[in-house]
């Protein structure tokens, strides 16, 4: 199919899914069309093994969504979506000029979308796309702009469109074919400036044959020096997180136990430390093994310094893990606390490819290249798994279950806390609850949650 079929089909799509409907199943349904399409499209050499793989998830990532209709689902899906589009056009990219490409196409949509002889393929049908533009979405735009700011001061304006009677709303069908444009546009017809495949060059894992030449980093310094001053910075920084880790753990394991708000505080802000300092750690890490100096015979103790002081950090990441853990033996699991442990472990994957820099003399590009995946695995996680079951299954044996917390502040938790308030026999929780599952059961199709669909309320009013 032409660009502009595509942009089109993508317009259709969104104004039948959307319209007069809430962000839910119609954006998983949407998010599976876009995924499909997007195969079907893509050449076949360029079907690799990333591109399958970003198709399932791309696909199961919508399903998420369709199945909670949160904001880490909604990422996960716009994330997914964009990478298999990208990957699928442009194989050979780097994942971090992605980011830039998407970025540089959402802010540059007004010049390019006038550019028609570009995405308008079909150069017969020309005319007509010009008089589409011209005559019918300029228009429609102006239109909706104006109608919102005449709806917003006048009320008997703005009831003309609302009378119940009319079943057509003009206003929201303007503005999702709108944004269905938007969306298809910048999909199907993003652009990709020659200085972003400049940048690719510099985004491989691998060193080229010229950097392998040892030169030093700054003019002021010659190599021996600089070799010097990488050992003496790596020495001290290993007695400094000696003496660090040690302190630490004193201060976490055996000194007396404080209040929950506090611990609750120190905790937290020990963890960010704990974070800050490996990521400053690593960042160090690149500032000294960047170039030539990876392949420096001579740097054999800058490197094994180096290694020592990644495991280090690797053990206070573990220290940092179980306080987190006695903490939660303590006083019960929460969103934040499993927050932690998503941060530490993207911190420990990070010590370990740094590592594998140092050892097989890899860029600092490669870290980075594949943090990006590494933090695309750790949304799709999140997206996945029913993080509030596993919390309120966790916390419900405990003796200082916090029913108010769960029932406010957790999410699809609803057929836990049902049977938990038939069993207590507490009847103002039954009655929030089912009144909180019907008015989602109560939705349109396309504006489900499915999550809520697997709740059967009857069967808890017969009990």
């Amino acid at each position: 199919m032409k660009k502009h079929h595509l942009i089109f089909i993508t317009v259709l799509a969104v104004t039948i899914l959307f319209y007069k409907e809430y962000i839910a199943l119609n954006l998983g349904i949407f998010g599976i069309f876009l995924s499909i399409l997007t195969f079907s499209q893509t050449k076949p050499e360029f079907r690799t093994r990333t591109f399958l793989i970003l198709f399932i998830t791309s696909v199961f990532s919508s399903l998420a969504f369709a199945w909670f209709g949160d904001a880490i689902s909604f990422v996960s899906v716009f994330v997914s979506v964009f990478l298999l589009r990208f990957k699928g056009t442009y194989p050979k990219l780097k994942p971090f000029l992605y980011i830039e490409i998407l970025l540089l196409n959402l802010f540059t949509f007004l010049g390019r979308v006038f550019n028609i002889e570009q995405w308008y393929e079909k150069s017969k049908e020309r005319n007509f796309a010009k008089k589409l533009i011209a005559f019918i979405l300029i228009p429609v735009f102006f239109i909706a702009i104006f109608f919102f700011i005449y709806a917003r001061v006048s009320d008997h304006f703005a009831n003309i469109f609302r009378d119940s009677q009319l079943e057509f709303q003009p206003l929201t069908f303007i503005v999702l074919a709108i944004v269905g444009f938007y969306i298809g546009f910048i999909f199907w017809n993003f652009g990709v400036e020659r200085f972003i495949f400049k940048q690719n060059s510099y985004l491989n894992d691998d060193f080229s044959g010229l950097v392998k030449i040892q030169k030093p980093t700054f003019s002021f310094l010659d190599i021996d020096s600089e070799r010097i001053s990488g050992l003496i910075s790596f020495s001290a920084l290993n007695i400094l997180l000696l003496i660090f880790i040690t302190t630490y753990n004193y201060e976490q394991f055996f000194e007396v136990s404080k209040s929950a708000d506090s611990l609750s505080a120190e905790t937290h802000d020990r963890v960010n430390a704990v974070i800050m300092s490996i990521i400053m750690a690593i960042f160090v890490i690149l500032f000294y093994f960047k170039s030539g100096f990876n392949f420096d015979d001579k740097a054999k103790s800058i490197k094994l310094s180096a290694k020592v002081w990644l495991a280090l950090n690797a053990i206070l990441v573990i220290s940092a893990s179980l306080k987190n853990l006695e903490y939660i033996i303590s006083y019960g699991l929460t969103y934040k606390r499993l927050g932690v442990y998503a941060f530490l472990a993207m911190a420990l994957i990070g010590l370990i490819f740094t590592f594998i820099k140092i050892q097989r003399k890899k860029t600092n590009a490669f870290l980075f290249n594949r943090m990006f995946w590494v933090a695309y695995g750790l949304i799709l996680v999140c997206s996945y798994i029913n993080w509030g079951g596993i919390i309120t299954s966790n916390n419900i044996k405990r003796k200082d279950f916090a029913e108010n917390y769960h029932l406010v502040s957790i999410n699809y938790n609803e057929q836990i806390l049902l049977d938990y308030a038939e069993k207590t026999k507490n009847l103002e929780m039954k009655s929030k609850l089912k009144e909180r599952i019907e008015s989602y059961q109560k939705e349109s199709f396309l504006s489900k949650i499915l999550y809520y669909e697997t709740i059967n309320v009857e069967k808890s009013k017969n009990k």
